[in-house]
């Protein structure tokens, strides 16, 4: 491969529920494992693996599972000294859209319970933000990552601002030495992916994706990016989000 960087962004495993910082599933976790093995079959000698992941745990151990999987495929075909893999760490750029009530940032949550937990000192109860003018209609929807997408005014990032701040971590990575090819797999969320797709790719919302699923970014040397999500290609030509399709 003749480009110098590429990145995944690619969603954590399976969860039992979005009920605060839930950890991934058992089931999950295996097949994060089983990810990270067939991530290992297709690294080419000599390529640089980077682990990134947003702060919540159900990333951090996804990351650590699909780097367990590729260390342990690499091991499997005497491949390990081939490949440089890097330990996992935390990345804010991954983290999920920056919502704020009461005063503070909050997760996306599906629980009024689950908010309620997040306000610290403030102390608001779940009685007191089963109300709230943006998650009460959250919670009421049967797509609520859908519904922050569509919505033009959330308490905090729309789906643009996040598009474009994935898209210019992206691109930073550009300014480092490239003296070989750098591969970063980043384990997000699907807000994230989903806003991405949207902008620089189908111009509309995907919907939910897989966990594990993820989003390529085929950087060139010249900065610009082919991207790719379930068999659809485009290309983004700068940090501004130009776009083309191809095919």
């Amino acid at each position: 491969m003749s480009n110098p960087l590429l990145v995944q962004l690619v969603r954590h495993g399976e969860v039992a529920s979005h009920r605060g910082d839930v950890p991934v599933t058992e089931g999950g976790i295996a097949r994060a494992v089983a990810a990270g093995w067939r991530l290992g079959e297709e690294l080419e000698p000599g390529e640089r693996v980077f682990f990134l992941y947003a702060p919540t745990l159900r990333a951090r151990e996804t990351a650590a599972a699909i780097r367990g999987g590729a260390e342990a495929s690499l091991r499997d075909a005497g491949r390990r000294g081939q490949v440089e893999l890097h330990a996992p760490a935390e990345e804010w750029a991954l983290r999920n859209p920056d919502l704020y009530v009461a005063g503070g940032r909050v997760e996306m949550v599906s629980t009024p319970e689950a908010l309620a937990a997040q306000t610290g000192a403030r102390r608001l109860t779940a009685e007191e933000l089963s109300g709230h003018r943006f998650f009460r209609r959250f919670w009421e929807s049967p797509d609520r990552i859908g519904y922050w997408v569509q919505h033009p005014d959330p308490p905090g990032e729309d789906w643009g601002a996040v598009a474009r701040r994935l898209l210019t971590f992206a691109t930073s990575l550009l300014d480092l030495p490239a003296e070989t090819r750098r591969r970063y797999v980043c384990v997000t969320h699907s807000p994230l992916l989903r806003a991405f797709v949207r902008r620089y790719l189908t111009r509309e919302d995907p919907g939910e994706p897989d966990y594990l699923e993820s989003v390529d970014l085929e950087f060139s040397t010249k900065g610009g990016a082919a991207v790719s999500f379930r068999g659809r290609r485009g290309v983004v030509g700068d940090v501004w989000g130009t776009i083309a399709p191809e095919g």
